[in-house]
């Protein structure tokens, strides 16, 4: 799907025309074919392995300086499933003309400006553009996060009560994804002051200014990326500190489940024992006393009543 849009003088987003763009324009490009790509490359000027650079999954936030434009990859946050989640790269591309956006699949984050959810941007102000969407960015991450927060603590009190394998298999997921939530995360944080120090480079052919409210925007989305990350480590933390608990008392239930098991093998081996010996056809005591089978059942409760109160001393039960 390839969109342009641009705020007209009323500050309204809208559509235009790609035949029709302007200086300003905004251009969206997600989960783009072959002649998407192509289409953008005549619009823009911009190397179509570049644009597929921020369609590869596994790619990494980092800044490129080039010539004719700046190519910034960050990492926002999706939801896959009600316990799992995963961060997926957007490509950002700022040349002298327009702004452009490119993501493998349809981007929350973006979602948020189209529908003019985050009302203070403009179009055709490239770099403070470009930060909301960072800012936009840290603060889903920090959403997702307290979800996962309520949803560990769910599970939490519903493992205490009862061990079932989809809520650990749901914890699992949640584990994960405070995991890609920590790389993603120290990742664009490193792409913010890479970006914060660009103010000071006067050599580089840079198209992007940086004014004094656009550097104060900065500083606030860096100390949002802080914040996620010292909440998803702490977190994480508690989660992986959670897993190991849960799993040292499923082991912990297995010893104790397997000692009872033992100690009423042995119990029940006691009359076995005795009736195997009285089951031989030999001469046996008490094979000629009419009271003999009630004495042998007698005898093997006996000795499996002391058994059973030694086990029960040595707290096998």
């Amino acid at each position: 799907m390839l969109r342009a849009y641009k705020h007209n003088e009323n500050h309204i987003l809208c559509e235009v025309p790609l035949e029709q763009l302007e200086k300003g324009s905004w251009i969206n490009c997600a989960a783009p074919d072959t002649a998407e790509l192509n289409k953008l490359n005549e619009l823009t000027g911009i190397p179509v392995d570049s644009l597929q650079t921020a369609l590869d999954r596994e790619e990494r936030s980092h800044v490129e300086l080039e010539d004719d434009y700046i190519f910034v990859v960050v990492n926002t946050p999706v939801v896959l499933e009600t316990d799992a989640y995963d961060a997926l790269p957007l490509g950002i591309f700022i040349t002298r003309q327009y702004f452009v956006t490119v993501c493998l699949e349809t981007n929350s984050v973006i979602q948020k400006f189209l529908n003019n959810s985050f009302t203070s941007f403009q179009t055709y102000k490239k770099t403070r553009f470009l930060f909301q969407i960072l800012y936009k960015s840290a603060t889903l991450y920090l959403k997702y996060i307290r979800n996962i927060i309520r949803r560990t603590d769910d599970l939490e009190h519903h493992l205490r009560r009862a061990m079932e394998n989809s809520k650990l298999f749901s914890m699992l997921d949640l584990q994960k994804s405070l995991t890609y939530f920590t790389t993603s995360l120290k990742s664009n944080y490193m792409v913010t002051e890479k970006l914060l120090r660009l103010r000071s480079v006067s050599s580089q052919p840079n198209p992007v200014k940086m004014y004094e409210e656009d550097e104060d925007l900065l500083e606030d989305v860096i100390v949002e990326y802080k914040q996620a990350i010292e909440m998803v480590e702490m977190y994480s933390r508690i989660v992986n500190s959670t897993m190991e608990v849960f799993a040292s008392i499923i082991s912990n239930n297995l010893n104790l489940v397997m000692r009872f098991l033992a100690s009423v093998t042995i119990i029940l081996a006691i009359p076995t024992l005795f009736f195997s010996l009285w089951g031989m056809n030999v001469p046996v005591p008490f094979a000629e006393n009419p009271f003999g089978f009630w004495l042998v059942i007698a005898i093997s409760v006996l000795f499996s009543a002391a058994a059973a109160a030694a086990l029960w001393k040595h707290h096998m039960f």
